[in-house]
């Protein structure tokens, strides 16, 4: 299985996420790129944010932006 577009949004939305500050989540506008948009409105669809327009992440979605950032983390230093 390879990572289409669709899931490659989610993920550069989900390492926007601060992991070292709970209380900050971020906001998309929607002037914003539609790829944002609807990856952010699938993530909140998903349970992952608990706001269609990003707001904060769920215990799912930190577990996932968690993943996301070490993933991001490996790749990086690899390259």
């Amino acid at each position: 299985m390879k990572f289409n577009q669709d899931i490659i949004d989610e993920l550069n939305i989900l390492i926007q996420y601060d992991l070292s500050n709970t209380e900050q989540g971020i906001k998309i506008h929607g002037d914003a790129e539609s790829a944002v948009i609807n990856a952010t409105s699938r993530l909140f669809k998903k349970g992952l944010i608990d706001k269609e327009d990003g707001g904060y992440l769920t215990a799912m979605g930190r577990i996932a932006s968690e993943h996301a950032a070490g993933l991001t983390g490996l790749l990086l230093k690899s390259g």
